[in-house]
């Protein structure tokens, strides 16, 4: 048989590389230029004709519009043409940076954020080892210093960039378990593998503590059900007492609690537990105190709240999230540890990688404190970012977001919403109850009716939230463009749009006890 060769011959004529790869040639300068123009256009254009949140594009048409814009050529196609399927895409996509757009946690990226992935993108560098990326790495270190003294943490504290708060808080997880079975039954678990008495360890944190905590046992081989739920007081708190009757209710069992996750602005309502009691806590029952502050972590720069994170620095572990309230664009995150001999317990070296010989010379390699390999740049946004703007303005933003969330809790009560909550954060709940109908199934499902009609309609995009077996609408307002007055006019059609939904829906079930 003879073997087809004639696209294994290679004719540099043949092929036009070089307008597809950054380099100082010409060819690839005009084309770097028509690509970024070409998309600043689209972004541009979206953020001034967008006057909604979201196309309201329903389910099928999104999926057709999807499978039409994805069709792959054998040949490359004009850019003209393919920016048009781009253009779709963005255009029927959710536009966090509208201010409307107030459902989850996720935050309108700053403008130096969006640039600074540019950067990052063009370099491509993966921070895993020095030789990869050497002023990057140094850059991360820099800016993890400067975090570590927001905290009040002393020098011997360490970090590392994440993916956000899930690896933030497994990794928590994970140097607290590796710990515990080192104390309690003197394995190295990196070497010798899961002991059979690890089956008696347990977590202790709130029932308001994000899934991560049970995600993260179930993933280390804890199972999920090594997790202890706490219930929490008026406030949303972590219940002291109930935490120490769990406590004494483990040790009665033989059973081995060793770390508590105290959750430092919780998804629903943004509580934040009592930091101080937790410590004292960890201190007398000696577990390891993770802190999942993830949403709550930018009052570090607070000039209103910053009280709400005191005694941060008795954790032994911190989760920080900056693509949530530090305006920063997925993804980007951070870990903190109180003593950096924690990541001992993670520590591998590889010898094309990070050989031991780097470690004695000094060499920085961050994958020896990391569970990632592959490495993003994310440092450079949050750095561009507080320098153009200054930690006092940015402080500014965080407390305006916090203050306009109490103001729209007022204006709810005002117009006699059922509002769950005074906010500590930026979230607020609040659900639509019925004049004339006293049914808590009736309420849920105008409530449901209402989220499902604001986001279809693209003008209001909220979550929907359960507490107490009742339906909440939630709004996280994390947007520094959002206003007073804007939030009253929400809350008008809100109003207006739940009265009409009652009307419908009660005459519906009147309609049908008739019949009935």
């Amino acid at each position: 048989m003879i073997a087809n060769t004639a696209h294994n011959h290679i004719d540099d004529s043949a092929w036009d590389f070089e307008q597809w790869f950054l380099h100082p040639g010409e060819q690839s300068t005009k084309k770097f230029r028509e690509l970024i123009e070409s998309t600043v256009s689209i972004i541009a254009n979206q953020s001034v004709e967008g006057n909604r949140p979201f196309s309201g594009i329903v389910h099928d048409d999104i999926k057709a519009m999807a499978r039409c814009v994805t069709r792959v050529p054998i040949n490359g196609q004009e850019l003209e043409y393919v920016m048009k399927d781009i253009h779709e895409v963005v255009k029927h996509s959710l536009w966090i940076s509208h201010p409307s757009a107030i459902a989850h946690l996720h935050c309108p990226p700053m403008l130096p954020s969006i640039a600074a992935e540019m950067i990052i993108a063009a370099l491509n560098q993966s921070l895993d080892s020095w030789d990869q990326s050497p002023a990057a790495t140094h850059v991360e270190e820099e800016v993890l210093k400067h975090f570590i003294t927001k905290i009040s943490y002393y020098l011997h504290a360490d970090g590392v960039f994440t993916s956000g708060g899930t690896q933030s808080n497994y990794m928590g997880m994970l140097l607290a378990r590796n710990q515990a079975c080192e104390t309690y039954f003197s394995v190295n678990i990196q070497q010798d593998g899961f002991p059979a008495e690890a089956s008696r360890l347990r977590i202790l944190c709130s029932d308001h503590a994000h899934f991560t905590v049970q995600q993260s046992a179930a993933q280390l081989g804890l199972g999920s059900n090594s997790v202890i739920t706490v219930k929490t007081n008026d406030q949303q708190q972590l219940c002291l007492a109930d935490a120490k009757e769990k406590l004494e209710q483990l040790h009665e069992q033989d059973l081995i609690p060793f770390a508590i996750v105290a959750t430092a602005g919780t998804t629903d309502f943004g509580s934040i537990d009592n930091l101080k009691e937790i410590a004292d806590l960890a201190d007398t029952y000696r577990l390891w105190m993770h802190v999942d502050a993830a949403y709550g972590g930018a009052l570090l720069f607070s000039h209103q709240y910053r009280y709400l994170l005191d005694y941060l620095w008795e954790a032994d572990s911190i989760t920080i999230d900056f693509h949530k309230l530090y305006f920063q664009s997925i993804s980007c995150g951070a870990f903190f540890v109180k003593d950096k001999q924690s990541f001992q317990h993670i520590l591998y070296h590889a010898d094309y990688l990070n050989p031991e010989e780097d470690q004695e010379k000094g060499i920085v390699n961050l994958v020896e404190k990391s569970t990632q390999t592959t490495k993003r740049f994310d440092a450079l946004k949050i750095l561009m970012s507080l320098k153009l703007l200054g930690t006092d303005q940015f402080g500014n933003m965080i407390d305006y977001t916090i203050d306009l969330a109490k103001k729209t809790q007022q204006l709810l009560r005002q117009h006699h919403f059922d509002v769950f909550h005074e906010p500590v954060l930026n979230a607020v709940l609040f659900r639509y109850l019925p004049e004339n109908l006293d049914d808590a199934c009736f309420a849920d499902e105008i409530n449901r009716e209402l989220q499902r009609h604001f986001y279809q309609s693209g003008e209001l995009i909220m979550a929907k939230t359960v507490q107490n077996g009742n339906v909440y609408l939630k709004l996280t307002m994390l947007n520094p463009l959002n206003t007073v007055d804007k939030m009253k006019g929400h809350i008008e059609n809100i109003k207006q749009i739940g009265k009409e939904i009652e009307t419908e829906k009660g005459g519906e079930v009147y309609e049908y006890s008739i019949h009935y």
